[in-house]
């Protein structure tokens, strides 16, 4: 898929307000409120962000009349200077770059942690998960005493914080308790609201899953 050059009209105008508590890291924080504006979504992307009722918990078509173009998955040229195969989150803009060869790359949006939840740097992506379990870090429950349930895992389903896949974020061989992850919020994505967590699409997280071996190189810029 090309870059997407979008002419938008707008039919109908309207204020939305959200709010919603997170359970915890990698999960919401308070979804932001959201001007929309009803837009005609070509067919490449409908399919793309289609309904994927063959999963172990199937997931809804999103609504990518929430979402801006930009943060539509798309090819674009390269703007990081790495090598493929890399991983770069780049936070200012809240997108998500697979470095491919022939200076292209995969892009995806991606909502971010707000400012005091940030991870940046360079490490690898040591495993992934389908499904995973969630587990708060004990510094997380200590926060928000809520999540004691929790502190032995919750269980994976798609209120579970991390969504359909995770891709777990390693720096010198320790866990840096950050994670690329599923959500099914669209109002999240092009913002920063989560706990640090870097959160794509369930659709867009389960693509870069199949595109992304564990070793991986990721820079979070």
């Amino acid at each position: 898929m090309t870059d997407l050059i979008i002419g938008r009209r707008a039919l109908l105008a309207g204020a939305a307000s959200f709010a919603a508590l997170a359970l915890a890291g990698c999960a919401t924080s308070g979804a932001p409120r959201l001007d929309t504006e009803t837009r005609r979504i070509p067919d490449d992307v409908l399919a793309m962000y289609a309904a994927r009722p063959e999963e172990r918990f199937p997931i809804p078509a999103a609504r990518m009349d929430l979402i801006e173009p930009q943060f539509w998955r798309q090819i674009v040229d390269d703007p990081t200077g790495e090598r493929p195969g890399t991983v770069v989150v780049d936070t200012a803009h809240r997108f998500l770059y697979l470095v491919q060869e022939n200076g292209k790359a995969m892009r995806y949006g991606v909502g971010i942690g707000r400012d005091g939840f940030t991870w940046s740097g360079r490490g690898v992506i040591q495993y992934k998960r389908e499904w995973p379990t969630w587990t708060p870090p004990s510094e997380m429950i200590d926060r928000q005493p809520e999540l004691e349930p929790y502190r032995r895992g919750m269980a994976p389903s798609l209120e579970n914080p991390l969504g359909a896949r995770a891709l777990y974020i390693f720096k010198d061989g320790r866990d840096t308790i950050y994670r690329l992850h599923g959500a099914t919020d669209e109002r999240t994505i092009g913002k920063a609201i989560s706990s640090g967590c870097v959160r794509l699409l369930n659709q867009d997280v389960i693509d870069l899953y199949q595109r992304v071996p564990s070793g991986s190189p990721i820079l979070v810029m």
